[in-house]
C-alpha cells in the first residue's frame, strides 16, 4: 500500500511538471536555446530529481526539449528547414481539421471564435506576446475540437509545442497591431459554409508568419 501512493505520488509530480513545463513552452514563455538543468526544474516546481527527469524526457520525445548526457536541458533553435517542415505539418493537419469542424460548426462556436479574437485584440495592444500565443492557440483549439478527431488534434499540439518558442521569436518580428487577418476570413468562410474558403484561409493562417522566419 505505502509503495502504491509513494508511485502515485512520483507520477502526479511528474505530471505536475510535464504540464507546467509544455504550457510554458507552447505559449513561447521560454525563448529558443534557452538551457536550463534538472535540478533547476526540480527546485522551480519543488520535487526531486525523480519527476523532473521523466516529465523532461517526455518532452524530449515530444521535440520539445533537447537534453544532453550531463543533464543539460534546452529548447531546440529550429533552423529554416526545420520551420518549413513544420509548417508544412500545420497546413496539413489544420486545414484537414478544419474541413471536418466545418459541418459542425454553429453559431455558439462562431460567437466563441469572435470573442476570442477580440481577445486577441487586446493582447496585441498591449504588446503580450505569451498572451497573443495563448489566445490563438486557443482559437485554433476551439474551431479544431469541433472536428471530433482527437488523435489529429493531439497531433497539431505536438506540433504547436515545437514551435512554441519559436512563435515567440516570430510574434517580434510581426510587430502586429491588429488581430490575425486570416482569423476573419476563417470566421466568414464558417458563417458561409464554405468549405474552399476555410481551407484556404487556415492555411494561410498558419503558414504566412513563419515564412518571415525562413527569409
Amino acid at each position: 500500500m505505502l509503495i502504491s501512493q509513494r508511485n502515485d505520488a512520483v507520477l502526479s509530480a511528474h505530471d505536475t511538471v510535464y504540464r507546467g513545463l509544455r504550457t510554458r513552452i507552447m505559449h513561447g514563455e521560454i525563448a529558443p536555446g534557452s538551457a536550463m538543468t534538472l535540478r533547476g526544474i526540480g527546485k522551480e516546481f519543488d520535487v526531486s530529481m525523480t519527476p523532473a527527469r521523466e516529465a523532461v524526457r517526455r518532452l524530449v520525445a515530444e521535440g520539445a526539449f533537447s537534453m544532453s548526457s550531463s543533464g543539460r536541458v534546452s529548447t531546440p533553435e529550429l533552423s529554416s528547414e526545420r520551420i518549413e517542415e513544420l509548417a508544412a505539418l500545420r497546413a496539413l493537419i489544420e486545414v484537414e481539421l478544419a474541413s471536418r469542424a466545418l459541418p459542425r460548426a454553429h453559431m455558439a462556436l462562431i460567437e466563441r471564435l469572435q470573442s476570442i479574437n477580440g481577445q486577441i485584440a487586446d493582447v496585441i495592444s498591449n504588446r503580450d506576446a505569451v498572451g497573443y500565443i495563448r489566445s490563438n492557440l486557443e482559437f485554433h483549439r476551439t474551431l479544431y475540437l469541433r472536428a471530433q478527431a482527437p488523435a489529429m488534434l493531439a497531433m497539431a499540439e505536438t506540433v504547436w509545442l515545437q514551435l512554441g518558442p519559436t512563435m515567440r521569436a516570430l510574434y517580434g518580428r510581426l510587430r502586429r497591431t491588429e488581430p490575425p487577418h486570416f482569423h476573419k476570413l476563417i470566421i466568414s468562410a464558417l458563417k458561409a459554409g464554405d468549405e474552399p474558403g476555410l481551407r484556404l484561409a487556415v492555411r494561410s493562417d498558419v503558414t504566412q508568419g513563419l515564412k518571415l522566419l525562413t527569409t
